[in-house]
Protein backbone atom coordinates (compact mmCIF):
# COMPACT_ATOMS: atom_id res chain seq x y z
CA UNK A 1 0.00 0.00 0.00
CA UNK A 2 2.90 2.80 0.89
CA UNK A 3 3.87 1.93 -3.17
CA UNK A 4 0.85 2.87 -4.86
CA UNK A 5 -1.28 6.36 -4.66
CA UNK A 6 -4.62 6.80 -6.02
CA UNK A 7 -5.16 10.35 -7.59
CA UNK A 8 -8.79 10.89 -7.98
CA UNK A 9 -9.83 12.55 -10.78
CA UNK A 10 -11.69 16.21 -10.27
CA UNK A 11 -14.13 18.45 -10.89
CA UNK A 12 -14.76 22.59 -10.21
CA UNK A 13 -16.64 22.33 -6.77
CA UNK A 14 -16.32 26.21 -6.87
CA UNK A 15 -18.52 26.06 -10.44
CA UNK A 16 -20.29 23.16 -8.71
CA UNK A 17 -21.63 24.61 -5.94
CA UNK A 18 -24.99 25.01 -5.11
CA UNK A 19 -24.37 28.35 -2.76
CA UNK A 20 -23.61 29.85 -6.33
CA UNK A 21 -26.92 29.25 -8.00
CA UNK A 22 -29.80 32.14 -7.45
CA UNK A 23 -33.28 31.89 -7.22
CA UNK A 24 -33.30 34.33 -10.10
CA UNK A 25 -31.67 31.99 -12.31
CA UNK A 26 -33.67 28.77 -11.08
CA UNK A 27 -37.05 30.41 -12.31
CA UNK A 28 -35.09 31.52 -15.52
CA UNK A 29 -34.55 28.14 -16.47
CA UNK A 30 -37.67 26.90 -14.81
CA UNK A 31 -40.38 28.97 -16.86
CA UNK A 32 -38.05 29.26 -20.53
CA UNK A 33 -38.24 25.21 -20.42
CA UNK A 34 -41.63 24.72 -18.98
CA UNK A 35 -40.66 23.40 -15.95
CA UNK A 36 -43.26 23.04 -13.29
CA UNK A 37 -41.20 22.72 -9.71
CA UNK A 38 -44.22 21.45 -8.16
CA UNK A 39 -43.42 18.06 -9.56
CA UNK A 40 -40.63 15.53 -8.89
CA UNK A 41 -37.83 16.78 -11.21
CA UNK A 42 -35.95 14.08 -12.21
CA UNK A 43 -32.36 14.65 -14.35
CA UNK A 44 -30.83 12.17 -17.05
CA UNK A 45 -27.84 14.74 -18.36
CA UNK A 46 -25.16 13.21 -21.18
CA UNK A 47 -25.00 13.48 -24.95
CA UNK A 48 -27.66 11.10 -26.64
CA UNK A 49 -25.99 8.03 -27.46
CA UNK A 50 -27.42 4.29 -26.87
CA UNK A 51 -24.66 3.74 -23.79
CA UNK A 52 -25.85 6.55 -21.64
CA UNK A 53 -28.94 5.10 -21.05
CA UNK A 54 -31.82 7.17 -22.37
CA UNK A 55 -33.92 4.47 -23.41
CA UNK A 56 -33.81 2.30 -19.91
CA UNK A 57 -34.81 5.76 -18.80
CA UNK A 58 -37.70 6.30 -20.68
CA UNK A 59 -38.77 2.59 -19.78
CA UNK A 60 -38.32 3.27 -15.89
CA UNK A 61 -40.61 6.16 -16.11
CA UNK A 62 -42.94 3.98 -18.02
CA UNK A 63 -43.00 1.78 -15.13
CA UNK A 64 -42.76 4.54 -12.34
CA UNK A 65 -46.30 5.86 -13.31
CA UNK A 66 -47.70 2.88 -13.24
CA UNK A 67 -47.11 2.68 -9.37
CA UNK A 68 -49.83 3.06 -6.90
CA UNK A 69 -49.70 6.68 -5.00
CA UNK A 70 -47.02 8.14 -7.29
CA UNK A 71 -46.30 11.63 -6.39
CA UNK A 72 -46.44 14.04 -9.83
CA UNK A 73 -42.98 13.95 -11.53
CA UNK A 74 -41.44 14.93 -14.79
CA UNK A 75 -38.60 13.52 -16.60
CA UNK A 76 -35.74 16.07 -18.42
CA UNK A 77 -33.39 14.19 -20.86
CA UNK A 78 -30.63 17.28 -21.06
CA UNK A 79 -27.83 16.69 -23.89
CA UNK A 80 -27.00 17.18 -27.11
CA UNK A 81 -27.59 14.08 -29.97
CA UNK A 82 -24.20 15.71 -31.55
CA UNK A 83 -25.48 14.58 -35.04
CA UNK A 84 -27.16 11.26 -33.45
CA UNK A 85 -30.25 11.91 -35.33
CA UNK A 86 -31.45 8.53 -35.87
CA UNK A 87 -30.76 7.66 -32.21
CA UNK A 88 -32.37 10.93 -31.11
CA UNK A 89 -35.70 10.08 -33.04
CA UNK A 90 -35.72 6.97 -31.29
CA UNK A 91 -36.21 8.61 -28.47
CA UNK A 92 -38.79 10.48 -29.16
CA UNK A 93 -40.97 7.33 -30.56
CA UNK A 94 -40.29 5.55 -27.17
CA UNK A 95 -41.62 8.47 -25.31
CA UNK A 96 -44.68 8.93 -27.55
CA UNK A 97 -44.91 5.14 -27.46
CA UNK A 98 -45.09 5.33 -24.08
CA UNK A 99 -47.67 8.14 -24.00
CA UNK A 100 -44.96 10.31 -21.38
CA UNK A 101 -44.97 13.53 -23.51
CA UNK A 102 -46.48 15.20 -21.00
CA UNK A 103 -44.03 13.75 -18.48
CA UNK A 104 -40.48 13.54 -19.83
CA UNK A 105 -39.01 17.13 -21.68
CA UNK A 106 -35.80 16.96 -23.97
CA UNK A 107 -33.58 19.86 -23.29
CA UNK A 108 -30.74 20.30 -26.14
CA UNK A 109 -27.94 22.35 -24.21
CA UNK A 110 -27.78 24.19 -20.63
CA UNK A 111 -24.92 26.56 -20.49
CA UNK A 112 -24.68 26.36 -16.86
CA UNK A 113 -25.20 23.05 -15.75
CA UNK A 114 -25.10 23.85 -11.84
CA UNK A 115 -28.90 25.79 -12.93
CA UNK A 116 -29.64 22.17 -14.23
CA UNK A 117 -28.78 20.21 -11.08
CA UNK A 118 -30.03 22.51 -9.32
CA UNK A 119 -33.44 22.64 -10.58
CA UNK A 120 -33.54 18.49 -9.84
CA UNK A 121 -34.50 16.15 -7.42
CA UNK A 122 -32.70 13.59 -8.21
CA UNK A 123 -30.25 12.93 -10.90
CA UNK A 124 -30.17 10.09 -12.68
CA UNK A 125 -26.72 8.04 -14.62
CA UNK A 126 -28.42 5.40 -16.85
CA UNK A 127 -25.00 4.10 -18.55
CA UNK A 128 -25.22 0.51 -19.70
CA UNK A 129 -21.10 0.87 -20.15
CA UNK A 130 -18.52 1.62 -17.52
CA UNK A 131 -17.76 5.34 -17.00
CA UNK A 132 -14.13 5.52 -16.21
CA UNK A 133 -15.16 8.40 -14.03
CA UNK A 134 -18.82 9.28 -14.49
CA UNK A 135 -18.81 13.08 -13.93
CA UNK A 136 -22.84 13.01 -13.53
CA UNK A 137 -22.38 11.30 -10.30
CA UNK A 138 -19.70 13.72 -8.81
CA UNK A 139 -21.46 16.80 -10.16
CA UNK A 140 -24.62 16.12 -8.52
CA UNK A 141 -23.15 15.11 -5.31
CA UNK A 142 -21.30 18.40 -5.36
CA UNK A 143 -24.73 20.01 -6.29
CA UNK A 144 -26.60 18.28 -3.02
CA UNK A 145 -28.34 16.21 -5.48
CA UNK A 146 -29.33 12.82 -4.66
CA UNK A 147 -27.70 10.36 -7.96
CA UNK A 148 -28.85 7.43 -8.96
CA UNK A 149 -26.31 5.36 -11.16
CA UNK A 150 -25.70 1.80 -13.12
CA UNK A 151 -23.37 -0.64 -10.70
CA UNK A 152 -20.76 -0.26 -13.25
CA UNK A 153 -18.02 1.82 -13.78
CA UNK A 154 -16.26 4.95 -11.97
CA UNK A 155 -19.76 5.61 -10.06
CA UNK A 156 -19.20 2.15 -7.57
CA UNK A 157 -16.10 4.29 -6.36
CA UNK A 158 -17.16 7.96 -6.51
CA UNK A 159 -20.76 7.13 -4.93
CA UNK A 160 -20.84 6.37 -1.28
CA UNK A 161 -23.81 3.64 -1.81
CA UNK A 162 -27.04 4.49 0.59
CA UNK A 163 -25.32 7.62 1.80
CA UNK A 164 -24.39 9.72 -0.75
CA UNK A 165 -26.56 8.29 -3.40
CA UNK A 166 -27.20 4.58 -4.85
CA UNK A 167 -27.02 2.05 -7.38
CA UNK A 168 -29.65 0.04 -9.59
CA UNK A 169 -28.44 -2.99 -11.41
CA UNK A 170 -26.92 -1.90 -14.92
CA UNK A 171 -29.57 -1.84 -18.03
CA UNK A 172 -32.73 -3.05 -15.90
CA UNK A 173 -35.16 -0.37 -16.20
CA UNK A 174 -37.26 -2.35 -13.32
CA UNK A 175 -34.45 -1.87 -10.39
CA UNK A 176 -34.04 1.76 -11.68
CA UNK A 177 -37.64 2.14 -11.04
CA UNK A 178 -38.11 0.94 -8.07
CA UNK A 179 -35.09 2.65 -6.99
CA UNK A 180 -36.10 5.86 -7.95
CA UNK A 181 -39.38 5.51 -6.60
CA UNK A 182 -37.67 4.21 -3.10
CA UNK A 183 -35.70 7.74 -3.26
CA UNK A 184 -39.41 9.42 -4.14
CA UNK A 185 -41.01 8.18 -0.88
CA UNK A 186 -37.78 9.47 1.48
CA UNK A 187 -38.84 12.69 3.61
CA UNK A 188 -37.74 16.59 2.38
CA UNK A 189 -34.93 15.97 5.72
CA UNK A 190 -33.90 12.75 4.46
CA UNK A 191 -32.82 14.11 0.82
CA UNK A 192 -30.94 16.85 2.10
CA UNK A 193 -28.78 14.41 3.90
CA UNK A 194 -27.86 12.79 1.08
CA UNK A 195 -27.54 16.08 -0.96
CA UNK A 196 -25.20 17.11 2.27
CA UNK A 197 -22.96 13.87 2.25
CA UNK A 198 -22.63 13.69 -0.90
CA UNK A 199 -20.77 17.32 -1.16
CA UNK A 200 -19.05 16.10 1.47
CA UNK A 201 -17.42 13.10 -0.23
CA UNK A 202 -16.72 15.03 -3.32
CA UNK A 203 -14.76 18.11 -1.53
CA UNK A 204 -12.88 15.09 0.42
CA UNK A 205 -12.20 12.98 -2.87
CA UNK A 206 -12.72 15.00 -6.39
CA UNK A 207 -12.22 18.47 -5.79
CA UNK A 208 -10.23 19.20 -8.88
CA UNK A 209 -7.57 21.63 -6.82
CA UNK A 210 -7.04 18.50 -4.52
CA UNK A 211 -6.47 16.52 -7.50
CA UNK A 212 -3.32 18.70 -8.78
CA UNK A 213 -2.25 19.50 -5.49
CA UNK A 214 -1.98 15.88 -4.69
CA UNK A 215 0.22 15.10 -7.90
CA UNK A 216 2.41 17.96 -7.88
CA UNK A 217 3.35 16.98 -4.51
CA UNK A 218 4.10 13.06 -5.21
CA UNK A 219 5.86 14.38 -8.12
CA UNK A 220 7.93 16.78 -5.53
CA UNK A 221 8.51 13.83 -3.61
CA UNK A 222 9.76 11.59 -5.88
CA UNK A 223 12.33 14.53 -7.43
CA UNK A 224 14.07 15.04 -3.96
CA UNK A 225 14.24 11.04 -3.92
CA UNK A 226 16.24 10.84 -7.30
Amino acid sequence: KRKLLVVFRGINTKYFNPQKISPSKIDKFSKEYGIDRNNFIILLPGRLTYWKGQKIFIEALKFLKEYENIQPFKGIILGSDQGRTVYKKQLFGLVEQHRLNKIIKFIHHCPEMPIAYRIANLVCSCSSEPEAFGRVSVEAQSMEIPIIASDIGGSTETIIKDKTGFLFKSGNPHALADTIHMVMQKDYNSLKSIGFEGRKNVLKKFDVDKMCHTTFTEYKKLIELS
